[in-house]
């Protein structure tokens, strides 16, 4: 099952590049303490929290100016070296690192996000293949952009919406029934958005990344308070549980690999423990196939 129709260019400003370094460096700056990073603290009242600016400067080895004007948003003529020293003073990972460059040093992909994101055949036919594993390819926005018979049993029939809801951001923020099917939805809540502000670094002039947290900020308070903290991180693996509505509750591991001819998409993939209750719980899926979320919902609904 695939995405093979996009909706039409919406008309979405761009995101201020410049207000998104600024917030970027102030929320990591805010975040450390003067013990943290070996300064002494004295008691002092701070009027902010975190470190200041002068602090962060004398770790960094700039300037005070030099460093402020960077925090306002001028990242013009920034070099690697200076941008590599402040990440290490704000004690950036990988991934926060790489959105500082992004920020401070964009590469223009405006011609990037105006084409299609195309899935390529045999990648639609590997899904396929995945008999038992539930599997999807997600693209830039958090976009789903293919899927299989088992992810569909397991998130719900993707194919029965517009190709717009087809969207990570909108089913977790929007929809209710994802809050009920991920036990700790704050957290696919925050995974989501750190994505989506890694989109923003990479591509700020993006209409439909802008439109897409433009309309997510209006109808999701908990969206704007995640969007609000400008945190970004890449998460590759891990555990996630699910309550299912017909076979109840699954724990299972997850693998993301990033295509290596296209970083934009990412193969994502679902299994769970040999012989666990959930292993059987995803046998019992693959059974009813595409009709499991419908199947489930039936059987809790109130009997006439």
């Amino acid at each position: 099952m695939d995405s093979t129709t996009e909706a039409p260019e919406p008309s979405g400003a761009p995101l201020d590049r410049r207000a998104e370094l600024s917030e970027f460096l102030r929320t990591r700056r805010a975040r450390l303490k003067p013990e943290d990073v070996g300064l002494p603290d004295f008691g002092r009242h701070r009027r902010v929290p975190g470190l200041r600016r002068e602090e962060l400067a004398q770790l960094a080895g700039v300037s005070v100016a030099y460093y402020t004007r960077l925090e306002q948003g001028n990242g013009r003529n920034v070099s690697a070296e200076v941008l590599d020293s402040i990440a290490r003073a704000l004690r950036l990972t990988d991934a926060e690192h790489a959105h500082l460059t992004h920020l401070a040093k964009p590469k223009h992909k405006k011609k990037q996000t105006a084409r299609p994101q195309q899935v390529r055949a045999s990648l639609r036919q590997l899904l396929g293949t995945m008999d038992g594993v539930p599997a999807y390819i997600v693209g830039r926005r958090s976009e789903i952009l293919a899927w299989n018979r088992m992810a569909a049993a397991l998130f719900g029939d993707w194919g029965e919406l517009p190709a717009p809801e087809r969207n990570w951001a909108r089913l977790v923020f929007l929809k209710p029934e994802y809050r009920e099917l991920f036990v700790d939805w704050e957290q696919k809540a925050i995974d989501i958005v750190c994505a989506l502000r890694m989109d923003a670094g990479c591509y700020p002039d993006d209409p439909r990344l802008s439109a897409l947290v433009g309309e997510l900020s209006v109808k999701s308070e908990d969206f704007r308070r995640l969007w609000a903290t400008h945190d970004v991180k890449e998460k590759s693996h891990g555990v996630k549980r699910l309550h299912h509505p017909l076979v109840g509750d699954l724990s299972l591991n997850f693998e993301g690999f990033r295509l290596v001819d296209d970083g934009d998409q990412t193969l994502v993939t679902y299994h769970a423990e040999p012989a666990s209750p959930s292993a059987e719980a995803l046998r019992l899926l693959a059974s009813w196939g595409t009709d499991a979320t419908r199947a489930g919902a039936d059987s809790q609904s109130p009997s006439a």
